[in-house]
């Protein structure tokens, strides 16, 4: 007989459990979300994250290929909060990149100031 009860908690422990967990992933399809991580990840395609941040760029997109599962299984809470990751990646992969031109040109022009020096300690001499 002691074991009826145990059992009838279980169940309730169980089935509130399971209620729970369909209502954590009831929230609304992330289509904002899913634009702005798509969004993001042309961004950062325009500023040559492709060149420069490609592991960065794929991870982005492996994280809205993710999010598109997550949503298809109507988990739109897990989906939302891998979408803001995929677009976090793809700004920083955009961010890197323009980091990564400008820098370019910096050393550019200090070889080109660097040359025009030797020149004119060249014609000084």
């Amino acid at each position: 007989m002691n074991r009826h009860p145990k059992v009838g908690r279980l169940c309730v422990v169980v089935g509130s459990a399971l209620v729970l967990s369909a209502c954590a992933s009831s929230g609304k399809m992330p289509s904002e979300d899913l634009t702005a991580a798509k969004s993001a990840v042309q961004q950062a395609e325009a500023a040559d994250a492709r060149d420069f941040e490609p592991v960065m760029l794929n991870n982005a997109q492996n994280k809205i290929s993710d999010a598109q599962e997550l949503i298809d299984a109507k988990k739109y809470d897990d989906a939302e909060m891998m979408l803001e990751k995929a677009t976090v990646d793809a700004q920083l992969a955009a961010a890197k990149s323009e980091t990564q031109k400008a820098q370019n040109a910096v050393d550019e022009i200090n070889r080109n100031i660097e040359q025009m020096r030797q020149r004119i300690n060249a014609e000084q001499q």
